[in-house]
């Protein structure tokens, strides 16, 4: 659990012995989603009788420990998540008598970007796994630079900074697109039937030896270290690619480009759901919640042309959403 988590998780323990010291909806979770989520509750907190909801960035994984902990002011109310929530999660959960309602609220796509003082990358799934794999042909991989795995991709070292283990954003980019890669080996698309466990191994574990990065969940600060080494990469979700697009770029994957229409349509090849979980517990104790769900999945937020599309969330298709919405209310109620 990183310093962060520990910190909220404390900050909320103080409060646990008074049932009203906390009027205010408190949100955890993904940094990708945490955007979306802010602006939603900007627009509750302008209501009169509501107040400003707090949104925390945790990280997805490190968001679900603290809502499934359990229920009461010392736990969040919600937490943002740019996955499905995991099967040991829901275990966890329940374990502490917790009950999640899932939202989706849209969708958005995994870039690999760079500065846009470099050249733009054009790169296979194929080419990414090979770049980033813990092993390759069962040894230590052994690239250093993008152009021994193909004389067509930069001569430069290898690079990339990207999330920790317990960011949605991470499992999005392994199941994606290192799986995705992974699978264009017959020899070991053909083990998964055989030993999940050693396929998921070989397809979904980063190197450790310096040329993949983890440089935690502040994408702000990937950003800066992309700008001051405009040969390395970073792991982004969209949304915040389409947010900076003055200072980075998206590179082409599998000939699409990451833009927002390649990613509504299913084109580009890494794109992902994103969510939100309510905890059912907490919907009589903290009634603002409703409006919030409400406020969220409005066609004016998260329709087409709403606002959070602005910010760069893909809209669920309009029957998605409507189904996405009488689904909610009905959890809700």
């Amino acid at each position: 659990m990183n310093k962060k988590i520990i910190l909220i998780a404390l900050a909320l323990l103080s409060i646990s012995g008074n049932a009203f010291a906390r009027s205010n909806i408190l949100v955890v979770g993904s940094s990708t989603v945490y955007p979306f989520t802010t602006v939603v509750a900007e627009k509750l907190g302008r209501l009169d009788e509501h107040k400003t909801p707090v949104v925390e960035s945790t990280g997805t994984g490190g968001g679900m420990k603290l809502f499934c902990a359990g229920v009461g002011n010392q736990t969040p109310d919600m937490t943002n998540a740019s996955r499905a929530i995991k099967k040991s999660e829901l275990e966890l959960c329940a374990s502490n008598n917790v009950t999640p309602i899932e939202m989706k609220v849209g969708y958005d796509g995994i870039v690999l970007a760079n500065s846009i003082e470099a050249k733009q990358l054009d790169i296979t799934p194929r080419q990414v796994y090979l770049a980033l794999a813990k092993t390759v042909n069962g040894q230590p991989n052994p690239y250093t630079h993008w152009n021994q795995i193909d004389p067509s991709l930069p001569e430069h070292r290898i690079e990339v900074l990207g999330p920790p283990p317990t960011s949605g954003t991470r499992d999005a980019f392994v199941e994606l697109l290192m799986e995705k890669g992974c699978k264009t080996f017959p020899e070991i698309k053909a083990l998964k039937k055989k030993d999940k466990t050693a396929y998921k191994n070989l397809c979904h574990e980063m190197r450790d030896d310096g040329y993949f990065i983890e440089a935690g969940e502040n994408d702000s600060l990937i950003v800066n270290m992309l700008k001051a080494n405009p040969n390395s990469f970073g792991i982004f979700g969209f949304s915040f690619l389409d947010q900076n697009r003055d200072l980075i770029q998206g590179s082409v994957i599998g000939g699409v480009k990451p833009e927002f229409e390649n990613i509504a349509d299913g084109s580009y090849p890494v794109s992902r759901a994103l969510y939100v979980y309510i905890k059912k517990e907490h919907l009589t104790i903290r009634p603002s919640i409703k409006t919030f769900v409400e406020i969220y999945m409005s066609d004016e937020a998260a329709g087409e042309f709403g606002y959070l599309a602005d910010r760069g969330l893909i809209p669920m298709p309009k029957d998605e959403l409507d189904l996405a919405r009488e689904l909610i209310s009905i959890d809700i109620k």
